[in-house]
């Protein structure tokens, strides 16, 4: 699979990942931990909003919502919101990438991301599988909460 089934700025991400040795991946993979954004306040003291994502090592929690985009087109687009401790750099980080690449677009965009789109990163070989399977169960998930929310299927 090339990045050009992907939406631009996931595209862009995977592209980043792809041009790195495998040690400077996981660097940038720790970047994109760092730059996760915070749960907004409404979510912060409300964790029956979020579901967990048990396939992950590490507690990670996601939800999202949808909202009219303001463009011409006034199409709908969805946000997407993480709450992943510190401690978890590496789950952090996927959330980063997938809240960076996937964030404020459509549910169409988002659920015509092919479910391998991790194995892009070219991490396979740096952490664990069963890392890997979390970051796929992320990406999983919110296709399925996006595709419950728009009426399609994922």
């Amino acid at each position: 699979m090339t990045t050009q089934a992907l939406p631009s700025a996931l595209a862009a991400i995977v592209d980043d990942f792809q041009a790195l040795s495998e040690p400077e991946r996981l660097q940038l993979l720790l970047e994109f931990s760092e730059g996760l954004p915070e749960l907004p306040e409404r979510l912060t003291n409300h964790p029956e909003l979020l579901e967990q994502v048990v396939e992950c090592q590490s507690p990670l929690f996601l939800t999202i919502e949808t909202e009219k985009d303001g463009t011409a087109g006034s199409g709908t687009a969805v946000r997407l919101f993480f709450k992943a401790p510190a401690e978890a750099p590496t789950t952090r980080g996927f959330a980063g990438v997938l809240h960076e690449g996937l964030d404020g677009l459509s549910a169409a965009e988002i659920l015509a991301v092919p479910d391998d789109m991790p194995e892009l990163l070219g991490l396979t070989r740096a952490i664990t599988p069963l890392r890997m399977r979390g970051m796929t169960a992320m990406l999983g998930r919110i296709k399925r909460k996006v595709a419950a929310a728009s009426g399609a299927s994922a």
